[in-house]
Formats: structure tokens, sequence, C-alpha cells
């Protein structure tokens, strides 16, 4: 009893410890966010609690407001020129669009195709998927050149529609390998008494495999938008004028200096649409990740 009770007491410790790892940077982001350059920036130490918060990182970021120091009442233009190069406004537009439209986008491709290599035999239809999973584990740096040219000339460069489709075309591989097996997880008894009572293949998709997987869907949406909304070399690359946060906050970073302070408010500022998107979906999301994980 007391050996049961004591490891009960270290998986807690070391769960508690592990969760502390990954909370860390995510709140010291948080923290330096709403810190003033003085206290970000100081020769004696690292400063924790020992500062007057200031939320002028955020409404530089967030809301367009001019760069002033708050200790002096004066400009500040420590890291770059200043002004509205620090409004991250219109690239948490791009981003929320790019994201969200991606995300359906290769969700829907996917879901058509898991069905069918979940569902329909067929010649080569192992490899095809494996043909599908290879297209994931090339790096975007190794195709970046030809990409950037094949876009360029398509007139898709520098737009909406571009990221979308670069998006789109990185995500559907793992969002295909994903809902195959959560179908996989639907016996194929169901399909067959779907079409017995007069139901077409494409109604039993429709109305009985895809209420059924809906929580693999909302497991693998979430995925998609994480990877798209964090996703830096492509849309490095493939814009000039539009840019996706990541894209925006290295702009924070020059030879004459970094805006932690910005750097910090608007990362901070683009974890809340993720944490959204995972609220809209968490009924549905825990479902999701444990499909497949039990076998009758």
């Amino acid at each position: 009893m007391e050996s049961s009770r004591f490891s009960i007491t270290a998986r807690y410790i070391i769960s508690i410890f592990v969760v502390l790892i990954f909370v860390f940077p995510i709140a010291w982001f948080g923290l330096t966010s709403i810190k003033p350059i003085s206290a970000v920036f100081d020769k004696d130490g690292v400063i924790v609690f020992d500062f007057v918060p200031t939320f002028e990182n955020y409404e530089v970021t967030l809301f367009g407001g001019q760069a002033i120091d708050v200790e002096t009442n004066t400009r500040s233009d420590f890291g770059t020129s200043g002004g509205g190069s620090y409004d991250g406004r219109s690239s948490i537009v791009t981003s929320i669009i790019v994201a969200v439209s991606s995300t359906a986008l290769s969700v829907t491709l996917a879901l058509f195709a898991a069905y069918g290599l979940s569902r329909l035999s067929f010649w080569g239809s192992q490899g095809f998927l494996n043909w599908v999973l290879s297209q994931r584990f090339l790096p975007p740096i190794a195709i970046i050149v030809p990409l950037v040219f094949i876009f360029h000339d398509l007139g898709l460069r520098d737009t909406h529609l571009g990221l979308i489709i670069a998006h789109t075309l990185i995500n559907v591989p793992i969002a295909v390998l994903l809902l195959k097996s959560f179908m996989d997880d639907i016996p194929k008894d169901i399909d067959q008494a779907a079409m017995i009572d007069g139901a077409t293949r494409l109604q039993c998709f429709y109305k009985v495999i895809l209420p059924m997987a809906k929580g693999g869907v909302a497991a693998t949406a979430v995925l998609c938008f994480i990877f798209s909304w964090t996703e830096f070399v492509l849309s490095l690359f493939l814009t000039n004028s539009i840019r996706t946060i990541p894209v925006k906050i290295t702009t924070f970073v020059t030879s004459t200096g970094s805006e932690w302070g910005y750097i910090s408010a608007l990362g901070t500022s683009a974890i809340i649409p993720s944490f959204i998107f995972i609220l809209l979906v968490q009924n549905h999301l825990v479902r999701g990740l444990t499909m497949g994980a039990i076998k009758d």
C-alpha cells in the first residue's frame, strides 16, 4: 500500500515537473511582453518581477500605436525603423486566412483520400500511400528554389492563394495518414450494412462514416492548423509584402538590435488563435486522439 502511494506521488511530482518545463518558456515569453526595455536589458542581472508592467508592446504590435519609451516618454527606435514597422495586425489577419483556409482544404482532400485508401481495395494502394507519406519526409527547404520559380510563373507568389496552396501541400500527407488510421478503426461492416439498406458509397461516406470519425477529423484539423500557423520557410520565400506572424517577427531582429518586447508581445498573442481553435473542437479532440488506441 505504501509502495503504491509512493509511486502515485512520485508520478504526480514528475508530471508536474514535466509540465513546468514546457510551460516555463511560454510564461517567460508572456512576462517579457509586459516588461519595459530597461527590464529586458539590465546589466546588473535578470529581472523577474521587479519592474513596472507596461502594455505598450501590445499597443504597438496589436493596435498600431507608436513605439514610445514609457520611461522617457520619447519615441523608441531601438531595433528596427520604428513606427508602422512594428504593427502586426496585417500579419495576424494573413496568418488566420492562410491557416484556416489551408486547414479546411487539407482536411477536405485528405478525407476523400483516406476513405478511398481505407475502404477501397485497388492495385498499388499501399504504394500510393507510401508515396503520399514520402512527400512529408522531404524538408521544404530542399524544394524551395524550384517552388519559388513555379509559383512566380503561375502568378501565385506573394499572394494569399499561393500560401494556402503551399501550406496545403505540406499538410495533406500527414492528414491522409491520420484520417486513414481513424477510418481503419471503424468496422467495414457498417459500410456494408448502410449500402444494403440502399445508401450509395457517397451517402455512406457523408452520413455514416464522417459522423463517426468527427473526433479524428477534429484532431487532424488541429494539427494542420498548428503546422500552418507556425510554418516559416515557405512563408518567408514565397512572399514579400504579405507576411505571416513567424515572418513578421523576424523583422524585429536587425543588425542594430532585437526588440524583445515587441517580439514577445506578438509571439504571445499568436498563441491565442491556436488556443481558441482547440477550445472549439475540444469536445471531439479527446475522442479523436484515442481512436485506434484499443483494438477489439
